[in-house]
């Protein structure tokens, strides 16, 4: 093997920093530009927020459990990886989601395509819309597109202007939490679903253009190509999608350290190009490039002698904090309290559980036979006073809250609680143009590369995209 004429340090082991040395290597090898490649991660082992622990019979999954099918760059991942018969999807008969509101657990419509209603007689039921604001969201068909193409409209304001403020508080906005664990009146709509005002601005109605991309695609897609549900996942937990990409790291010989926090990023001196990276143990190592996969408050800090204004705006990106609560009861307990998929809470109840997983019946072979896993999701944006209480307190507020909502009074058999401090970016009103000024101002840093959640997409597929991305062109700089 050639001797490396180049050496890459990518900071954060995370999915976007393991995409990046994933696409370094696979750059490297395609054009024969030898490549060394050493990735540095804080924490004792990989994956950031991906963490699956296997349990007496259970997967439980501390960070995220499963990711979008409509982006193929996981896909891609899985099948480079030869996780592709490992992927499950979501169980078709349990295919329904509801909403803890005014008092009582209501069923979300069917027949919706995103966020949007499609067939507006599945909102007859439930009753988690007056029929008056089923009228409001009828109206959208005649609601004027917005002309002011400069402003950067928040979530909550395109929605109450589309659809109007009931069906936004009941429907829109607890999704919107659940994904993003923060305050749509203040996320920005174009960086988290810019879908939506370009439907809008196509046209003129949301209702329309979905039925119009509904129409196009019952025509464009084969009757016989497999059906995939919205969300999936990997059969033993996504944990084994890092398992699987550091053992192809390693067969390629990148270096992978534990347990290292870089503290500093320093240019050589008397060298045209190549940068020191200090260790918190005070070791060192010298590197022609340098990929931040961290957390923009991190990667800030890192930054900050080098281009103080990309830092100084990376600084001011918000974070939510949330965490996870996974419990496993007899099924006894359960289950003749739970169906579907589970539930969200809309803001306006004035809960700080954000959404509920029956990790039992969305995913098989979750936990082992006589027994339901459930996820509970606390916290995000304006509900993190919780988060200041120990452990035993949430424990005990999330099983009052689902016997308060479902009727649980078993005790569970397991609990387990993740917390995750600042770790959901927030794509406030004025992203886009924040991150298009941090590139224009990193343009004029040779060597320093950025990428992560807090950028194109916090999303797993996102990150893949975004970390695979700055690993191919790292490589073809040297060609």
């Amino acid at each position: 093997m050639p001797t490396p004429a180049h050496h890459v340090a990518i900071v954060g082991g995370g999915i976007s920093g393991l995409s990046s040395a994933l696409a370094i290597q696979e750059a490297s090898r395609q054009s024969g530009v030898p490549v060394a490649c050493t990735v540095i991660e804080s924490e004792q082992s990989f994956g950031g927020k991906i963490r699956t622990n296997q349990i007496n019979g259970l997967v439980v999954e501390a960070g995220p459990d499963s990711f979008l099918t409509s982006k193929p760059w996981a896909f891609d991942l899985c099948d480079k990886l030869g996780l592709t018969d490992q992927v499950i999807h979501t169980n078709p008969s349990n295919n329904q989601t509801f909403c803890f509101a005014k008092g009582q657990m209501r069923e979300l419509p069917q027949g919706l395509t995103g966020f949007v209603p499609t067939r507006l007689s599945a909102l007859f039921s439930g009753g988690l819309i007056s029929p008056l604001g089923m009228l409001r969201m009828g109206g959208e068909w005649f609601i004027p597109r917005h002309t002011d193409l400069e402003q950067d409209e928040s979530l909550a304001a395109f929605f109450r202007r589309r659809l109007g403020a009931e069906a936004f508080n009941y429907f829109i906005e607890p999704l919107v939490a659940g994904i993003y664990a923060g305050d749509a009146d203040e996320l920005s709509l174009r960086a988290t679903f810019p879908r939506f005002h370009e439907l809008e601005q196509e046209y003129g109605s949301l209702i329309k253009g979905m039925r119009a991309q509904q129409r196009r695609r019952t025509v464009s897609t084969p009757t016989s190509s497999p059906q995939r549900s919205m969300f999936a996942t990997l059969r033993g937990g996504l944990g084994d999608l890092v398992q699987a990409l550091v053992k192809e790291l390693e067969s390629g010989q990148a270096r992978l350290l534990t347990g290292h926090r870089v503290i500093e990023v320093s240019k050589v001196q008397d060298q045209a190009s190549g940068y020191r990276l200090l260790f918190d143990n005070q070791e060192h190592i010298l590197v022609d490039d340098v990929v931040l996969a961290t957390p923009a408050y991190v990667t800030a800090k890192l930054l900050q002698s080098h281009q103080p204004s990309a830092a100084g705006l990376l600084a001011d990106i918000p974070y939510s904090s949330t965490a996870t609560v996974s419990l496993a009861f007899d099924n006894h307990d359960v289950e003749r309290m739970i169906k579907g998929f589970g539930f969200v809470v809309p803001r306006i109840e004035g809960k700080a559980l954000i959404a509920a997983t029956w990790t039992s019946l969305k995913w098989p072979n979750r936990s082992k036979p006589g027994q339901t896993l459930i996820r509970c999701y606390v916290g995000g944006k304006g509900r993190e006073q919780i988060l200041e209480e120990d452990d035993h307190t949430i424990g005990t507020y999330i099983q009052g809250q689902l016997q308060e909502m479902i009727g649980v009074a078993g005790a569970p058999l397991f609990a387990e609680i993740q917390r995750w401090d600042r770790a959901m970016p927030q794509y406030v009103c004025g992203h886009g143009k924040r991150i298009k000024e941090i590139r224009t101002l990193m343009s004029q840093v040779k060597g320093i590369h950025l990428t992560g959640a807090a950028f194109d997409g916090l999303g797993i597929p996102d990150c893949i995209r975004e970390g695979t991305r700055v690993g191919k062109e790292i490589v073809q700089s040297y060609g």
